[in-house]
């Protein structure tokens, strides 16, 4: 089995029906690894399906394989890419990586100015976080929406979160900023041109030392 046997696509009305067997996935999850999860109900997965504001994967026979949704914070100014479940019979395939991509993608389309971040006690993520760009950063750098950190009250670590007035827990706090990442762009392009310069100067500097070479 290879990732070129699943199709992973933005979600849409055809795919409510999965909405069930995906939440049901995701508490399963939650309790194995010993944490807890937003919770959510099939209605409002099925809503984010409905809205263009998920992705699934599908296998070839039809199965759903993976899944991952969009929220916005902060009257926009924030996007979360929650929920990723992937099915246990497709793990270890790179589905989680392809979704998260696809889901990434889907964020920047749809909202090119705000500010992307994650909560994740999961290395594998904070891997594939760090190759879509987002850096570790401190809690107050993320969305003080309320109604964001109430989502936390269904995780074992929420007493730890309260305790420490939200300033850290047992999750690494990872942002994708794109102001930041176009300042870092025009800076790296900056720096290319003043070398392309340089080394212009020293090849023209080079081809005059010869040609005073010649004169004696």
């Amino acid at each position: 089995m290879t990732i070129q046997d699943f199709d992973i696509q933005v979600a849409s009305a055809q795919h409510a029906d999965y909405a069930p067997f995906i939440c049901d996935e995701m508490a399963e999850s939650a309790k194995a690894r010993g944490t807890g999860i937003a919770q959510r109900s099939p209605e409002y997965v099925a809503d984010k399906m409905l809205e263009g504001k998920a992705v699934i994967a599908l296998h070839k026979d039809g199965t759903w394989a993976g899944f991952c949704y969009i929220e916005t914070w902060s009257h926009g100014d924030f996007v979360a890419n929650s929920g990723l479940i992937v099915n246990p019979i497709y793990r270890k395939v790179g589905l989680a990586k392809a979704i998260k991509q696809k889901v990434f993608e889907l964020s920047r389309k749809k909202y090119p100015d705000a500010k992307i971040f994650g909560l994740t006690t999961g290395l594998a993520v904070m891997k594939i976080n760090s190759e879509l760009g987002y850096e570790p950063v401190t809690y107050s750098e993320l969305t003080q929406d309320e109604n964001f950190w109430q989502g936390c009250k269904s995780c074992v670590n929420y007493d730890i979160l309260t305790s420490k007035e939200r300033k850290n827990c047992m999750c690494t706090a990872m942002l994708f900023d794109p102001a930041e990442k176009a300042k870092e762009i025009e800076h790296k392009t900056a720096n290319m041109s003043r070398k392309a310069t340089l080394f212009e100067r020293i090849e023209n500097a080079i081809k005059s030392f010869g040609q005073d070479i010649k004169l004696f």
